[in-house]
């Protein structure tokens, strides 16, 4: 039997081994992290490295992303640091969620302290924006047919709820679906997504399903709601460097000359 998760432990050593870099975290992304996985769901890794501090001295310019598997199973790729911590500054919403992943496949101590540093760059403006064109995309990409892929379903209605868990609590929303779930949502809803989620659980992601009513309604109707609070938020991203600038040359000074 395939153990994948000694294989991504594997693979993330690879890494780090023939790229000289240090991997300081790792994590699943995608419907595993959000609970909602099928039969055959995909591994989605995506893990942060940091390189010699030399490399960011150099002239020549280097790629800030390392693309190392794409298959049936598995599908690995990182952000340096550097891009990471600009990322942060942006508010990007998800790399907030990798850095809050339900599954962990390697952290270290710099990773907890640049996260540390970096939760007071969380931008409800910005990750509402993703949140609702994430949303907004699924549908017209998705959900225009006379069937659909319950899995598409789930594409639409994970960042509605984020969008909703933020309107409401106004802080970084959670990862798991069954957690955005527990929030106050009509019963018939509630019902409806129940029943669509023990069908995805139990199907071919690439099925084709009839139409759930109850929940294509509510997609429609909070599209519409959450594209306008989208566009009325001010725009509450933390301006400063200073803190990102630290992080960066704190973990920088602590990278020996050889990575790996």
């Amino acid at each position: 039997m395939r153990d994948v998760k000694k294989e991504i432990s594997d693979k993330l050593a690879e890494i780090e081994r023939k790229e000289n870099v240090k991997v300081l975290y790792a994590v699943e992304s995608g419907s595993r992290a959000w609970g909602v996985e099928s039969p055959d769901s995909d591994y989605d890794v995506r893990f942060v490295y940091v390189r010699q501090k030399k490399e960011y001295l150099s002239l020549r310019e280097r790629r800030d992303v390392i693309e190392w598997q794409l298959d049936e199973v598995l599908d690995i790729n990182g952000w340096d640091l550097k891009k990471t911590l600009v990322q942060f500054h942006k508010g990007n919403a998800t790399l907030f969620e990798w850095a809050n992943s339900p599954i962990v496949y390697k952290t270290t101590e710099e990773w907890e302290e640049i996260y540390k540093s970096c939760r007071q760059y969380f931008s409800e403006k910005a990750a509402f924006s993703h949140y609702y064109g994430t949303a907004n995309s699924a549908y017209k990409q998705y959900l225009q047919g006379d069937g659909v892929r319950y899995k598409k379903y789930i594409y639409a209605l994970r960042p509605l709820l984020a969008c909703r868990y933020m309107e409401n609590n106004h802080g970084i929303p959670p990862v798991r679906f069954e957690n955005l779930l527990k929030q106050a949502l009509p019963v018939e809803l509630s019902k409806e997504i129940e029943r669509m989620l023990t069908a995805k659980a139990n199907s071919d992601e690439k099925e084709i399903n009839p139409k759930m009513p109850v929940i294509h309604k509510f997609i429609e109707e909070e599209i519409v709601r959450y594209g306008r609070i989208s566009k009325e938020m001010e725009d509450d991203r933390m301006p400063d460097w200073d803190v990102l600038e630290g992080v960066f040359l704190e973990v920088l000074e602590d990278v020996p000359e050889v990575v790996c």
